[in-house]
């Protein structure tokens, strides 16, 4: 049975809480990403939260804020899912389904960000086009 190693892409781009969100975005840009994770600092690399293109949509530009003005803590979701690197793919997956997510944060112990499995990872490096499909339904469902 595979684990969330085998199909998370490795050492997502990560910003600062203090960075702007015209930097991150930039970044979420220039890498086609739907999200980037945030982490308290480059040293540590400890999960803080993370801002998705929703979040953005939502919390900058619905309420017309200046991206060069605002700070990446202002459109995070601190409360994020993760797992483990050596976690069950398959509850992972089925996660992200039951909590209707596009995406889950992979981290060590100490809250490390490791990687990220999204509904892409999952559809193209899972090798079980039948629960992949059913997955990824579940998820999109809203």
């Amino acid at each position: 049975m595979k684990n969330c190693n085998d199909v998370m892409t490795k050492s997502p781009v990560c910003r600062l809480p203090t960075d702007s969100l015209a930097q991150a975005t930039e970044v979420m840009k220039s890498g086609n990403f739907g999200s980037i994770s945030v982490i308290e600092n480059e040293q540590a690399q400890k999960l803080v939260g993370i801002v998705t293109d929703r979040d953005l949509a939502m919390r900058i530009v619905a309420e017309g804020r200046d991206a060069n003005a605002t700070k990446v803590d202002a459109a995070m979701t601190s409360r994020v899912m993760s797992c483990f690197a050596e976690d069950n793919l398959q509850e992972a997956l089925d996660a992200m389904a039951k909590q209707k997510l596009r995406r889950i944060l992979i981290v060590d112990q100490d809250n490390k960000i490791m990687g990220i499995i999204t509904k892409a990872d999952a559809a193209t490096r899972n090798n079980q086009p039948g629960k992949t499909t059913e997955m990824v339904k579940r998820i999109s469902q809203n």
